[in-house]
């Protein structure tokens, strides 16, 4: 049995996919200890954590003698790091002074000093890690290593049948970090027949604006800090998202998406989806969008 800390944050900054996604992999370790280390941000949602059974750990900064100091007394033997200001020099520095296993998760190809290395993005590409890491790294790429919640293998074995009406279901990341979430709504009225599961999270800071919209519409509803959203997603008949670690979900539950990037962390993935002809865009454009939807609308019709 192993004393496993994962060191992460959430915040209406950076999001809540970070932490989302280590709770996946904390169950990957079921016979061991598993702690927690966060900062207190705003908009965090650390409550999903202790809402999770696990023991959390607040650190009062990112400075990394704060986290060795906090690795000796608890003994740990393994450190899981989903945490963009912890570098290559950090996690040396780390090795050094605790030699424990170190696990990272990247999302960007950097460079890192740690035993296992998972990048679980979509089109991930072992090789790019060649000259990042060192020879003794175990590199875990791609879709096959990808982190799904157990909600969304139970959904895909229940079968949904089709509805009349077309369900979108709009995922813009739990902060909407460019508050896209408001216009996309404006613009699917355009279309007639369409219902609306919109899905969001406390961390959002638009999320006053967005409840007013959501208001205003009888074909939308609004979710905020849902627990059913594979089961949503399984339903819907269009997903509207951005192309980062939920694109994982809806590949897994092989629903047809549009794909909005609306930051740097997200290249990756979106040059994948582009590079294989799926309904990705760069920046959110209206007129751009209106045709995605309304060749989506058609294809749906006349099947």
């Amino acid at each position: 049995m192993k004393n496993i800390l994962i060191r992460t944050d959430s915040s209406s900054k950076i999001g809540t996919g970070h932490v989302m996604r280590d709770l996946v992999l904390a169950k990957k370790f079921p016979k061991d200890n598993i702690f927690f280390a966060t900062q207190n941000l705003e908009g965090n949602i650390n409550y999903k954590i202790k809402e999770m059974g696990y023991d959390l750990h607040i650190l009062n900064s990112s400075c990394t003698n704060e986290l060795i100091k906090l690795i000796k007394n608890l003994k740990i033997d393994m450190i899981v790091i989903d945490q963009y200001e912890i570098d290559f020099l950090k996690e040396k520095k780390i090795k050094d002074e605790t030699n424990i296993e170190i696990f990272v998760l990247d999302d960007f190809y950097q460079k890192h000093y740690c035993d296992t290395l998972l990048n679980h993005n979509i089109g991930a590409k072992k090789e790019k890690y060649s000259s990042l890491v060192p020879s003794f790294t175990r590199i875990l790429c791609g879709h096959k290593h990808a982190l799904i919640r157990e909600e969304f293998h139970l959904e895909k074995k229940r079968v949904i049948d089709k509805k009349s009406k077309i369900k979108i279901f709009l995922i813009m990341g739990g902060i909407d970090l460019l508050n896209l979430n408001v216009p996309i709504i404006h613009e699917l009225q355009r279309f007639s027949n369409l219902e609306i599961d919109v899905v969001t999270t406390s961390s959002n800071k638009n999320l006053i604006n967005l409840k007013k919209t959501a208001a205003r519409f009888n074909n939308v509803k609004l979710y905020i800090d849902s627990n059913n959203i594979a089961k949503l997603m399984n339903e819907s008949s269009l997903v509207i998202t951005t192309p980062s670690v939920t694109i994982n979900e809806v590949f897994f539950l092989e629903k047809p998406f549009i794909a909005i990037k609306i930051a740097n962390n997200q290249n990756d993935i979106y040059d994948y989806l582009k590079d294989n002809n799926y309904a990705v865009m760069e920046n959110f454009s209206k007129n751009q969008f209106n045709k995605m939807v309304d060749k989506f609308i058609k294809g749906f019709e006349s099947e």
